[in-house]
């Protein structure tokens, strides 16, 4: 069975059930919005953030969950899907999990229109509901996410990121948006609890260890073999980078920010740059930054009762690390 569907099972009937009422809680009056959001619905991922939902309120409430966690996790899943569906046009993607994106097939206008209802969507079903308290969590992550990509772009600009900024980027960028599952889930059943501050400092740290996993794919890590470079070529500054230019002499920095300033689109000088970042430990550095949020992320987790929802977020933490894509 693929971990992934091993995470699943535990919470298999909830999953189904919120398939139905996402798909409810998306639906209008005006045909093109129900063809499209049909069409957003059928070419669904992994439901990562619906699942971190469902797991946590079931740990964190002996296995109960109420309407109001099937409310959060629309709501995540609505806005999720909106930032998804803007970040494609500011992209000028055509592709979104190996499907054509909504601004290839119905061009930018309607892409960005899309995008602005299922956010409308996902605060009116919060607000009709009076869920004022899952309304604040989902607000500050869309806050959060939109700093931080904007504090990317300044950085990379500059080049000029220190390790402390990069953990600020990556926790606002990834970690605020599995933060705010895990703290909605604990709020749907628990509201204003410990359990909800717990549970968001155990989705940030599960995040910072996916993003920073992700950093590490374009170095060619384990199974994907070939390094891509995307990261260099777009100027993003990574760990494994950051590190390695915090700790080389002043002519090799140098050349590293020359070859990602001006050589970022000739191929053997990436090459260059990712075998130097290899060489002088950017990587292992890296995944021992990697561990140790996910050591800390299992520690949290290990102050509450054995459950099957509990050994299901523990084998989601491991999945992150371990995943080879």
């Amino acid at each position: 069975m693929k971990i992934t569907e091993q995470i699943k099972q535990p919470i298999a009937y909830e999953m189904e059930l919120f398939e139905q009422k996402f798909l409810l809680s998306m639906s209008s009056k005006v045909a093109l919005l129900n063809r499209i959001t049909h069409y957003i619905v059928n070419r669904k991922g992994k439901q990562m953030r619906p699942m971190f939902v469902f797991l946590v309120a079931k740990m964190v409430d002996n296995g109960q969950i109420s309407e109001r966690t099937y409310r959060g996790a629309s709501v995540i899943e609505l806005i999720h899907t909106a930032t998804l569906v803007h970040d494609d046009v500011v992209d000028d993607s055509n592709r979104r999990r190996g499907f054509f994106s909504i601004n290839a097939l119905w061009k930018n206008k309607i892409a960005v229109l899309i995008g602005d209802y299922l956010l409308s969507k996902g605060l009116l079903l919060s607000i009709d509901n009076n869920d004022f308290d899952l309304l604040k969590i989902i607000s500050v992550a869309v806050r959060e996410m939109s700093e931080g990509e904007l504090l990317q772009i300044e950085k990379a600009r500059q080049l000029d990121i220190t390790e402390a900024v990069y953990y600020d980027i990556i926790r606002q960028k990834t970690a605020t948006l599995i933060a705010a599952c895990c703290s909605l889930g604990a709020a749907s059943v628990k509201p204003n609890s410990q359990d909800v501050d717990t549970m968001r400092k155990f989705g940030e740290l599960i995040g910072m260890a996916f993003q920073i996993k992700d950093d590490l794919f374009d170095y060619g890590e384990d199974a994907i073999g070939k390094p891509t470079g995307i990261d260099i070529k777009e100027q993003k500054m990574t760990l494994p980078l950051i590190h390695v230019l915090n700790n080389c002499s002043k002519k090799e920095k140098s050349w590293l920010i020359n070859s990602i300033k001006n050589h970022n689109k000739d191929k053997k000088r990436v090459k260059e740059v990712i075998a130097f970042v290899k060489q002088n430990n950017g990587l292992e550095y890296a995944i021992s930054k990697m561990k140790s949020f996910q050591n800390e992320a299992l520690q949290l987790l290990s102050t509450y009762p054995e459950s099957e929802y509990k050994s299901a977020l523990q084998l989601m933490v491991n999945y992150v690390i371990d995943r080879k894509k």
